[in-house]
């Protein structure tokens, strides 16, 4: 069963990976992004966003930090509307402002989700590949070592761009004074500048990764060895990306929960101009939200998270796998070929 699977990956290319999982990533936020939608207008109703506020807006791939602009703004995070729940917001918002708006706010999401989950899969199958000659086909600390080594590698690569981007909301900036911004940055405070908020994002993601792919590729294993199949059916990639999301995701939820008040911490000192009064390390924020609201506050949020990323984490891995698939056969058929 290993080799087979193993024997698959090697009959497709680089490229043909990164095609496969870039259809994923746009198919994944297509599906996942209008959640994100109704949840961020359901918050703004209840507790509107004020000028150089921020909130956090995902496609279930990855997400970023949004910049509240002035108040008379027309931004779609601000439209009126009065919901009594995620359903009801739904029927209100395609009936009233159209069925576009479910995708208010993708548009920034897809241009970092993209090339970083192409990064993310494409390095995570050919650090497979690499480890398995090493360790053996059937070692089972691959998954965990491949999937923490390319999210690892994504973050870091990912890291300077999002603040780059993030700053660029914050203020019309044109591209010279986005340069002038960095140089003084970096002047003030070295190139580590560029990586603040890494660390937070790690302890979330790197764990998350580890634990995802290792529990995937078991449940993949399990499902294929039950009903015969020689290798991934769209079906058994759903189901076992669905549940090991699910998994991965409770138990890194309060990594989640402290990379969202670190991130949200950060951007509205840094765009009102609000002189630090706390720290706003990892373990400080960590500490803040128990002795504030116990351990349980380590898990706020924890069904709106569920709900997002395990049909995220269920459509990316098997429009992945159904990319490569279909790549593989493509190129069976060609080498067949006279």
């Amino acid at each position: 069963m290993a080799e087979m699977g193993d024997r698959n990956v090697n009959k497709i290319t680089t490229i043909q990976q990164a095609i496969a999982s870039c259809f994923g990533a746009i198919i994944t936020s297509f599906f996942v992004a209008p959640l994100d939608v109704v949840k961020i207008r359901l918050q703004a109703q209840s507790n509107p966003f004020s000028k150089g506020k921020c909130f956090v807006y995902s496609n279930g791939l990855m997400d970023h930090i949004c910049i509240c602009e002035n108040g008379d703004s027309k931004a779609w995070y601000k439209k009126p509307g009065h919901f009594k729940g995620t359903l009801d917001a739904f029927v209100k918002i395609v009936q009233i402002e159209g069925i576009k708006s479910l995708w208010s706010g993708l548009a920034p999401t897809l241009i970092m989700a993209l090339p970083t989950t192409v990064v993310y899969f494409t390095c995570y199958d050919q650090l497979s590949e690499a480890l398995k000659s090493r360790l053996g086909r059937d070692d089972d600390h691959i998954p965990v070592l491949a999937g923490s080594l390319s999210r690892l590698g994504c973050v870091t690569l990912v890291s300077p761009l999002e603040l780059l981007r993030t700053r660029m909301q914050s203020r019309p900036l044109s591209y010279q004074q986005l340069h002038l911004c960095v140089r003084s940055e970096v002047a003030r405070h070295g190139w580590l500048a560029l990586w603040r908020g890494w660390s937070s994002t790690v302890l979330r993601d790197v764990p998350f990764s580890a634990i995802y792919w290792y529990n995937y590729e078991r449940f993949k294993k399990m499902m294929c060895k039950k009903v015969g199949a020689h290798e991934s059916t769209f079906f058994i990639a759903f189901t076992s990306g669905a549940a090991s999301g699910s998994i991965a995701a409770i138990i890194t939820l309060p990594f989640d929960v402290v990379k969202t008040h670190r991130q949200t911490e950060l951007w509205e000192r840094e765009t009102l101009k609000i002189p630090q009064r706390r720290s706003t390390s990892v373990w400080a924020v960590l500490r803040r939200i128990v002795a504030e609201n116990g351990v349980a506050g380590l898990f706020a949020g924890l069904v709106p998270r569920l709900v997002k990323v395990a049909p995220a984490c269920a459509i990316m891995i098997s429009t992945y796998e159904y990319g490569k698939t279909f790549f593989r056969h493509l190129n069976e058929r060609k080498n067949q070929q006279p």
